[in-house]
């Protein structure tokens, strides 16, 4: 398979994909969604046993890329659900893939970046990272992060966080516990391979079940909370604040909320 915004590479029993769109800080588009699903089927498939993701340049990945922010508030009611519903399984994906997924965050990792970097089993950062789910502040909804983010740090955390839309630094995510550890640029990936040797050394059968039976706990929940979140997901795209939110953001202006 030839990814144009990602590289995949297979290396002693560990997959590593790492996210290469920097001259748009490895931001998300339509086609990143879509190649991350394909490569996530091509490491299930592999019998590499555990996944790293980290991304190319200076960020993690930036959240939305803004050529597909210019195009959703001209998308319809349809188009909508189906955008929401794709990040839905990119996200319900990486939260209960059956390998063990490392998440190497070596700089900014916002908004949907930020869920992709949290949803991992490990979350490793720089120093200097950033985390945060800015949606609030161009008239958009965290919705499909705040299912598993309620689970990950708490309702207080995640009211915090998600209605301020304030970014926070490692340090900050660290105590949080959005992060598992803070590690230098120099040394992140390497610590990310010795856990994935401690997981190596494991069974892979006791992993996959363990991961499974995780999942179990609460799959029924997260499966209907998700179908809530898909729905509000896709009806702030028609508001009007969305509209001026997105608006405003790309006209690097002050939004003039009108409450609908």
């Amino acid at each position: 398979m030839n990814y144009t915004t990602l590289h995949l590479e297979y290396a002693a029993g560990l997959a590593t994909i790492t996210l290469t769109r920097p001259e748009k800080r490895n931001a998300i588009s339509k086609q990143m969604i879509d190649e991350l699903l394909l490569a996530l089927d091509d490491v299930e498939q592999n019998p590499a046993r555990v996944l790293i993701i980290t991304g190319f340049g200076k960020a993690f990945c930036a959240g939305m890329d803004l050529d597909g922010l210019r195009s959703i508030a001209a998308e319809s009611r349809q188009e909508h659900f189906d955008a929401s519903r794709l990040m839905a399984r990119l996200f319900l994906r990486l939260y209960s893939f059956p390998k063990p997924v490392i998440s190497a965050v070596n700089g900014a990792a916002i908004a949907g970046g930020c869920g992709i970097a949290t949803l991992t089993d490990f979350t490793l950062a720089v120093p200097e990272a950033k985390f945060g789910y800015s949606e609030v502040r161009i008239g958009f909804i965290p919705a499909l992060v705040s299912v598993f983010l309620r689970r990950q740090i708490g309702e207080k955390r995640v009211r915090d966080l998600l209605l301020t839309g304030r970014i926070i630094d490692a340090a900050e995510a660290l105590a949080i516990g959005l992060i598992s550890e803070i590690v230098p640029a120099e040394k992140i990936m390497g610590r990310a391979r010795e856990i994935a040797s401690t997981l190596l050394a494991a069974s892979p059968t006791s992993i996959a079940l363990t991961k499974r039976l995780l999942l179990r706990y609460d799959e029924a929940a997260i499966m209907s909370e998700i179908e809530l979140a898909i729905r509000e997901n896709a009806e702030i795209r028609s508001t009007a604040d969305f509209r001026e939110g997105v608006s405003s953001f790309l006209e690097k202006r002050d939004p003039k909320w009108s409450g609908k």
